[in-house]
């Protein structure tokens, strides 16, 4: 079941946009709804899921959260800890940039740098909850977080007239790909087709897929850092053998040139791992399944969730294209 907030609890984010782009509409060959969770509160869906656990772990009297996040999971938990009075300790990575960790300290968390990829902080973040007692905020592994980005789909439930023939998002650790298929259960849409898209170089969940196993990665080589999980949850290989989910990875370059397009076309800053999912629209690959038969066609309209944009600033987006040599 999607989340339901206790009697006069509020859930900490919002009922997100969901518009039509006539742009991405004429690139994909369909209509396209985009649902836009860069719109949350803190900037992606990750309020969802981490607002709902955190609101549980509260009400049984937790005294300090801590979390691991190389950004959108960690802004999300120390929103909801402010609100809540609940101190909040995030583990980000080396490799997070400097501008969220002002923005974590500016929401009065306590900001601990360790290791060079989220797997890192995460280990760090574990020892905190061994040593200090603390409760652990995992970004994605958790079934309250799954049920908590359930909402997302009983929205599009109640806006959409028809069920969309496909959902396109973006996979890091896995956590949105298990709310949005534990929302397509709850809802009687559990044969609508997931397109996961991930990075090479962040593609944990498509290895696994392959392998027919969790894989952890050597190493994080994807610009994509907010999909850096080096092994996703295991959730997510039994939300692939639950429904129907089809796996695709693009490059690097791909998905930036996608958040510099979406920028153009939307008027919206992306970060890309979000790029990732809108590369599947822009470079036809939407239209390469249904030739291959593993979409149908012609296709009525499909979703894209734009998951975020709380991790890119103009100047970040310059500099990955000229790391990218897309300049």
């Amino acid at each position: 079941m999607a989340a339901q907030p206790s009697r006069g609890q509020k859930p900490f984010h919002i009922v997100s946009p969901l518009l039509e782009s006539l742009p991405l509409s004429r690139a994909a060959g369909t209509k396209v709804y985009m649902k836009l969770e860069n719109v949350q509160p803190t900037g992606s869906f990750k309020i969802r899921g981490i607002g709902h656990l955190c609101q549980e772990a509260a009400k049984k009297g937790c005294s300090h959260f801590v979390c691991s996040s190389g950004g959108s999971a960690g802004l999300a938990a120390a929103y909801v800890g402010q609100k809540l009075g609940v101190p909040v300790t995030v583990v980000v990575p080396s490799s997070t940039g400097p501008d969220t960790v002002r923005r974590l300290q500016e929401m009065e968390a306590e900001v601990e740098v360790s290791g060079q990829v989220w797997d890192d902080a995460n280990r760090r973040a574990l020892e905190l909850v061994e040593t200090k007692g603390w409760v652990s905020i995992h970004p994605f592994d958790h079934p309250l977080v799954w049920q908590g980005h359930a909402s997302l789909v009983q929205e599009l439930k109640d806006s959409l007239d028809t069920k969309p023939d496909a959902i396109v998002l973006a996979v890091g650790g896995g956590g949105l790909l298990a709310g949005v298929v534990a929302g397509l259960r709850q809802v009687g849409w559990q044969d609508t087709p997931i397109i996961a898209v991930e990075t090479w170089g962040a593609h944990s969940f498509h290895a696994a897929l392959e392998a027919g196993r969790l894989i952890t990665l050597p190493d994080i080589t994807s610009v994509a850092k907010c999909l850096g999980a080096k092994t996703v949850t295991a959730r997510a290989l039994e939300c692939a053998r639950e429904c129907q989910v089809i796996s695709q990875v693009v490059e690097d370059a791909d998905a930036v040139r996608a958040v510099e397009q979406f920028l153009e076309d939307e008027r919206m800053l992306v970060q890309p791992a979000c790029g990732a999912a809108l590369a599947l629209l822009y470079t036809g690959r939407l239209q390469r399944l249904q030739r291959e038969g593993r979409l149908r066609s012609p296709l009525a309209s499909v979703v894209v969730v734009v998951c975020g944009g709380s991790s890119i600033r103009p100047a970040q987006l310059r500099a990955l294209k000229s790391q990218l040599g897309l300049e």
